[in-house]
């Protein structure tokens, strides 16, 4: 296993676990306000790691990971896509997902966000940003066959959850327009300097969309853990994840890397199973094995590709 596949499967982790941290947490904190704090902590951590990167680039030039800082100037033409980024990756995916996820069944919602791979290989080999190999949609295949015997079998789509369903599914076309829109982006700058100025320019208007529901919140009543919570959630899921996300996309490709996303349904799986008590069928079992083959199918027979720091 190469360190950056490691690192995805660090997020995958990180990802699957905070699905557990997250729904304890919506008891006390409606969940469009707790992810406005999410998102207002993530994005005050990356700017100030972004300031402290730059600095130190300054006085030891290419001494820092190109992950961290790379000391290419932002034109104007990185302004607007950082903008139009931020408001579909951030504004638009937050806001759809956490509303979605809240007005849909976890099962509805698994396996739809399950489909981000595919989108994301299909929208990639149409704009020929990568060429697909077979492998690779034969990976997705079994992996999408996999998710569906794990949450898809009690899945049902449309009556009183129709709302939540179009929801996620809106989410995860911002997520597949966000991924394969910074590519340019990843190409000249750092995933962190991308990922943090992204983060903080979505998440102003997005915090000003749910600040009226601040204000229908018993904070007095919200607990030790739940606070806990929120800033594991900023810090881990947020910051760390969405940084190695970029990082993947920045080393072996927005496809390869979107494929590790359809492990995360598995480990929120595992963890409720065993944190929360939830069953765990020989069904679910077998249709984890198959997400993972296709995974490891899709990592089979590529050829390493370096992506330059300049255009």
């Amino acid at each position: 296993m190469r360190r950056i596949d490691a690192l995805l499967v660090l997020m995958v982790l990180i990802w699957g676990v905070n699905y557990s941290v997250i729904k304890h947490a919506f008891r006390e904190i409606p969940p469009q306000p707790f992810n406005a704090m999410r998102v207002t902590l993530a994005s005050l951590v990356f700017l100030t790691a972004i300031r402290v990167a730059q600095q130190r680039g300054r006085r030891a030039m290419g001494a820092m990971s190109s992950a961290f800082y790379t000391p290419t100037q932002v034109s104007a033409r990185d302004v607007w896509d950082l903008v139009w980024l931020g408001l579909i990756g951030h504004l638009g995916y937050q806001y759809c997902f956490v509303g979605g996820v809240a007005q849909t069944s976890v099962s509805n919602a698994a396996l739809i966000i399950g489909a981000t791979p595919v989108a994301v290989a299909v929208i990639s080999a149409l704009l020929g940003r990568e060429r697909i190999a077979p492998w690779h949609w034969l990976g997705a295949a079994v992996s999408i066959t996999g998710i569906y015997f794990v949450v898809g079998r009690s899945a049902e789509f449309g009556g009183q959850t129709w709302r939540g369903d179009m929801l996620v599914m809106a989410s995860v076309a911002c997520w597949a327009t966000y991924t394969l829109g910074a590519g340019r982006l990843i190409a000249r700058h750092s995933p962190l300097f991308v990922t943090g100025a992204t983060m903080a320019i979505g998440g102003v208007p997005y915090v000003l969309a749910t600040l009226p529901q601040f204000f229908t919140v018993n904070w007095s009543g919200v607990s030790t853990w739940t606070w806990v919570s929120l800033v594991l959630s900023a810090l881990l899921a947020l910051n760390v994840a969405y940084l190695i996300w970029y990082m993947g996309v920045q080393k072996i490709g927005a496809a390869r890397t979107s494929m590790f996303s359809n492990l995360v349904p598995i480990t929120a799986m595992s963890v409720a199973a065993l944190w929360l008590g939830e069953p765990l069928s020989r069904t679910k079992i077998l249709g984890a094995a198959a997400v993972l083959t296709g995974v490891l199918l899709t990592r089979l027979g590529r050829k390493q590709s370096a992506v330059p720091i300049e255009e």
